[in-house]
């Protein structure tokens, strides 16, 4: 069983979405089902919670209409996108609200939740409490004037409305009065002890990622709390409690119910009810939880913890995620996508300009963001359509097939004995079969989709170092075998690349003109030579298309204007210092002699610097802004009495000093001849 996180039915998804974790779930389906082991795909909208409720307000309609016309939008990108989910549903169904009140009720019949009276801001004129994204202020970190009350998006401070200087009702604009209201609470730190041993056992028997038990960690660390599981709201799945008629579930209690909701949809849809029960409840099931890793605490704790709740007291036990293989972010054109700057594309969006859907699962494949943040660049995107999908297999592809139509009637010919180049490359089919489906299944997709394309360039090594064009002639049996082998590596191509690139792939079976689906032909006949010698053949078609540098260009264009910083009034000076506080910052010039990427990381640079009598090195998250020609000789300003650390293994002894504009980061420097170590006064 493989869910992928629910989308939140607040907006359009883009293009960080799907390689986070949409694509990597898919492939992963895909590949289960190739292995022929009975897999079940679940996924569904987000539907509940503040942020609906808020963009309902601003539009003046409600938070059905909101959810029903993003349900719809991003339904219809996942299947441009084909993505191939078993069943798609909604947080907003019947069906999931009895779903998650069945979770609730027994929770509270059986005493787990705790009661617990709370103060919280109270809207007098729209006769409301406010939940905190509806409570707006000045923050008391960097004194930005539009924190909300859980978060400031200005620091990346976590807040309580109560925190807030000068808090306003975002839905009045009064100040709210402090009330008195009561809520449920989920008492996860008793699971603590028991969540710790369940992320060791899993980890030790299915290999967890690093980055996703390191949040765990930090999690079990700082010790879990009692989450509210309600809140005072109108919008989301209402409890059938007296006196508690106007609360809703918290959304993060109610949202990961929907994969169970969903696969009881899916169960009807089939007209097996009760089917649900095969795949949660029954010890034979692997389920794998696909997300990205601001979701982290929510599936490898707080979900697994409210499963061993309901086991608690229950026959009927549900399976834990055996795995969570989240993944980190994905930047568009070097910057972070961003709504509010309006930075990045949706795929409904893209898939305007480029409709093929396999060239950008394959380009997102190749840079899937696994275990550190990775960056989508159209360029980039068009040379792994052009140079690898167009070029390295489709070549193949087409150069095989059209030798066959014109020397063999469209037929598979004859094989005879193999020479030494045969044997090898026969021998390739098996081995990379079994490599790429080990990385498949052990969750390294981008490692196993270049995998497979290395099994594209060595047939096309092969096809030429056999030279079948000349064979034809003076051995017309090497030319067959040649062929022969070629024709059965387009299958073998065709399966391995199915989990990737499904629509390329079905074309190649039709090609083939193979019987049935690729799926019951089976992963691990890929490795195997399985097409009878005077197979018919279909006429081939081009796979691929090339993208010209026009049409990347002119997209381009529309990215060029840097988006906007933000405005003079949401940059507030920050709180006043003395002059002995600032007089503890020891602020040099200083020379760049020498500059070079830092291994393994996309964003650090590693400079050398001359600091009056002295050399230092200092470590500098600016690669993604310069490339190390760009800086050597400048002269920066640095603080110099900073306290060392260590970044990616690498000392850094000082920071140098940049400003931010539009996205961009800019050195803050000295022209002209200057010193180095001069102080900055």
């Amino acid at each position: 069983m493989i869910t992928a996180a629910l989308p939140y039915a607040n907006g359009p998804i883009h293009l960080g979405h799907l390689a986070g974790a949409y694509l990597p779930a898919d492939i992963y389906a895909r590949y289960q089902r190739l292995q022929g082991r009975e897999t079940l795909f679940i996924c569904g909208s987000d539907e509940h919670g503040v942020p609906i409720t808020i963009t309902a307000e601003k539009e003046g309609t409600t938070p059905q209409t909101i959810v029903d016309r993003y349900h719809a939008m991003n339904a219809r990108s996942f299947e441009q996108f084909e993505m191939s989910f078993d069943n798609y549903s909604r947080t907003s169904l019947p069906l999931h609200h009895e779903t998650a009140l069945e979770f609730f009720l027994d929770f509270h019949k059986r005493g787990i939740l705790k009661e617990k009276a709370e103060q919280q801001f109270y809207d007098e004129k729209a006769e409301m409490f406010l939940p905190d994204r509806y409570v707006e202020g000045t923050c008391p970190v960097c004194s930005n004037p539009e924190a909300r009350g859980d978060q400031c998006e200005k620091c990346g401070s976590y807040l309580s409305p109560s925190e807030l200087i000068s808090p306003k009702s975002k839905i009045t604009g009064e100040t709210p009065v402090v009330k008195e209201t009561t809520h449920w609470y989920f008492p996860l730190g008793q699971y603590q002890t028991r969540l710790e041993s369940y992320v060791r056992e899993r980890d030790a028997r299915d290999g967890w990622r690093s980055t996703v038990l390191k949040y765990c960690e930090s999690w079990f660390r700082e010790g879990l709390q009692d989450r509210a599981v309600t809140r005072d709201l109108h919008w989301g799945v209402h409890l059938p409690l007296k006196g508690y008629e106007n609360k809703v579930l918290y959304v993060w209690f109610d949202a990961v119910l929907g994969y169970i909701s969903s696969t009881k949809e899916w169960a009807g849809k089939k007209g097996r009810p009760d089917r649900w029960k095969d795949f949660w409840q029954d010890d034979g099931t692997k389920y794998v939880a696909f997300i990205g890793k601001d979701n982290v605490v929510f599936h490898c704790i707080v979900f697994p913890s409210m499963l061993m709740a309901w086991n608690d007291a229950h026959e009927r036990q549900y399976v834990l995620p055996e795995n969570v293989p989240a993944n980190e972010f994905l930047n568009f054109e070097g910057q972070k996508f961003s709504k509010s700057r309006g930075w990045g594309i949706d795929v409904k969006d893209f898939f305007e300009l480029f409709p093929n859907p396999d060239a950008l699962r394959y380009s997102l494949a190749t840079i899937l963001p696994e275990t550190k943040d990775a960056d989508f660049y159209l360029k980039d995107y068009q040379a792994k359509n052009n140079n690898e999908l167009a070029d390295i297999l489709g070549n193949f592809v087409n150069r095989t097939l059209q030798f066959a139509g014109k020397n063999f009637g469209d037929k598979v010919p004859e094989r005879a004995r193999l020479n030494e180049r045969d044997t090898a490359m026969v021998a390739n089919l098996a081995t990379i079969t079994k490599e790429a489906g080990t990385l498949y299944e052990e969750y390294h997709f981008r490692d196993g989709t270049q995998r497979v394309m290395d099994l594209a360039r060595l047939a096309n090594k092969y096809f030429n170092d056999s030279e079948p064009w000349k064979t034809s002639k003076s051995n017309p049996a090497a030319c067959a075998t040649t062929i022969n082998i070629c024709i059965h590596t387009v299958r073998s191509l065709a399966l391995l690349f199915a989990p990737v690139i499904p629509s390329a792939s079905a074309t190649l079976w039709r090609i083939l003109n193979l019987p049935g689906i690729l799926d019951d032909a089976g992963w691990n006949s890929a490795g195997e030579l399985a097409i009878p010698t005077g197979h018919s053949l279909n006429t081939p078609t081009i796979l691929f298309t090339k993208i010209e540098d026009a049409m990347i260009d002119d997209v381009l264009k529309k990215f060029q204007e840097e988006p906007k910083p933000l405005p003079v009034s949401a940059e507030p000076i920050k709180p006043t210092i003395t002059i002995d506080d600032f007089k503890k910052v020891d602020l040099r010039t200083a020379k760049i002699i020498s500059c070079e990427n830092v291994p393994k990381s996309n964003r650090l640079l590693k400079l050398r610097i001359q600091l009056g009598s002295e050399e230092r090195q200092v470590i500098a998250g600016i690669a993604q802004h310069y490339t190390p020609e760009q800086i050597v000789g400048k002269t920066v300003i640095v603080v110099a009495n900073l306290q060392p650390a260590k970044l990616m293994g690498e000392e850094s002894q000082g920071m140098v000093l940049a400003t931010e504009h539009g996205g961009k980061l800019l050195l803050l420097g000295v022209d002209g001849e200057i010193e180095s170590g001069s102080i900055v006064k």
